[in-house]
């Protein structure tokens, strides 16, 4: 029997620091001051330093990470309709092994950042279906460490792409865990909805969740969201769908968003934001003001939609930098949202933690109570707003109640008695 016993953690919304007592991988006990434990558990002092679940990165392309730097990829408008037909063009060479190579070095930095979940995209509009293939082994080679979910995704469109909708179901015999569509690139309206329709079609018949990249775009027209969360109520798949992006959300008029909401709430949905690629790739086609492409996050948040924040991009044709870190994705997101006010910065980690989770559809075994698996990040902080207000690093990240990896404390060097703690 493995056991440890990790002392003086702070947990959001408790006064008090407690003990936390793992056994065999399990959260066995969580009390204060835990003094009777079995011979040999191992004592980890935590120093009353702030303990959460893990980050969960819901949205992301790993197939895609670090493909920027192939000069062919160079996206020169910095919008996202470039970007897909630079990817259309380059990624014909890319092989198994070539993919897995760069997604472990993106997962990697994930990790050392605290995420523990992570739910990818991958292209499947590619006859010999390559990144999938990738992303079956990765998924395999990498569960002991890290939970991956991923998404049958036609980048090319279900239509648009010939046979994409074949692709997309022959994914998912093959193991992909959720449907994806992109219907804001199919070429026509119908298309884009019978894309959606198609999606939840798949989704019933081989017990798949649905997660669509839903008007990623400016055009105010675009309301493809209708369609995916009416597909949702109807169907009852409920919080196992998920709309991705909704940026035209964004130039709604409040009138249609007003009438919107009720059907948002019936449904279920959830809603992922990608705050540092949006603002990047948004506002492409305006002159002054330019949007800024996020959608309404505020909003969904206030009228108890779940929405969470997710990385989406590294170094790829669509984003030029990202590397990983959610907590820049965090602080990015509560300024672009105007979330901000003492209470909202307080509550801020749940939009890269227990949001994501819900998103994710792992709330049975997430979170740092009594009988789940012992997975959990300890901050370099006290309390929620130091977290957030300093974007701190992680100490040590646990899964199974092993250390995944520690982080030394920094070390200052200096004689002024102004820097000296």
């Amino acid at each position: 029997m493995k056991s440890s016993l990790f002392k003086n953690a702070a947990l959001r919304g408790t006064e008090n620091l407690v003990d936390i007592y793992v056994e065999n991988g399990l959260f066995k006990q969580i009390a204060a001051n835990i003094t009777t434990v079995p011979e040999g558990t191992h004592v980890v002092d935590l120093g009353g330093k702030l303990t959460i679940p893990p980050y969960c990165d819901p949205h992301i392309h790993l197939d895609y990470v670090f493909s920027a730097f192939n000069p062919a990829a160079a996206n020169k408008t910095g919008s996202l309709f470039e970007g897909i037909q630079r990817w259309s063009e380059t990624k014909g060479s890319l092989t198994v092994n070539e993919i897995k190579i760069r997604a472990k070095q993106a997962m990697r930095q994930e990790m050392l950042t605290g995420v523990q979940h992570i739910r990818t995209h991958v292209d499947v509009t590619d006859p010999k279906l390559t990144a999938l293939k990738a992303m079956l082994e990765l998924r395999e080679e990498v569960k002991e460490s890290c939970d991956l979910q991923i998404i049958a995704f036609p980048q090319e469109g279900m239509y648009a792409y010939k046979g994409g909708d074949e692709l997309v179901e022959e994914a998912l015999k093959m193991g992909a865990d959720l449907v994806g569509a992109i219907p804001h690139f199919e070429f026509t309206r119908e298309d884009g909805v019978k894309s959606v329709e198609r999606a939840f079609e798949l989704a019933v018949k081989y017990d798949k969740m649905v997660d669509i990249h839903c008007d990623e775009t400016d055009d105010e027209q675009s309301r493809f969201l209708e369609v995916l969360a009416a597909q949702a109520y109807r169907t009852g798949l409920a919080e196992k769908a998920t709309a991705s992006h909704t940026c035209a959300m964004h130039s709604y008029n409040n009138a249609y968003t007003y009438k919107l909401f009720r059907l948002l709430g019936l449904s279920k949905v959830n809603f992922i934001a990608c705050p540092t690629e949006n603002i990047h790739l948004q506002g492409r086609f305006d002159n002054f003001p330019k949007r800024r492409g996020l959608t309404r996050v505020k909003e969904l948040h206030d009228a108890g939609i779940n929405v969470c924040f997710a990385q989406d991009s590294m170094s790829d044709p669509w984003y030029p930098v990202g590397n990983g870190n959610l907590m820049n994705i965090l602080d990015a997101g509560i300024h672009i949202a105007q979330m901000m006010s003492m209470e909202e910065i307080d509550n801020a980690l749940d939009f890269i933690t227990i949001n994501g989770a819900r998103t994710l559809n792992i709330l049975d075994s997430y979170g740092i109570k009594e009988g789940n698996p012992a997975n959990f990040i300890v901050l370099n902080a006290k309390t929620g707003f130091e977290a957030v207000c300093n974007r701190v690093s992680v100490a040590c990240s646990v899964r199974k109640g092993e250390f995944l990896f520690e982080r030394e404390p920094e070390v200052i060097k200096t004689n002024n008695p102004l820097l000296q703690a």
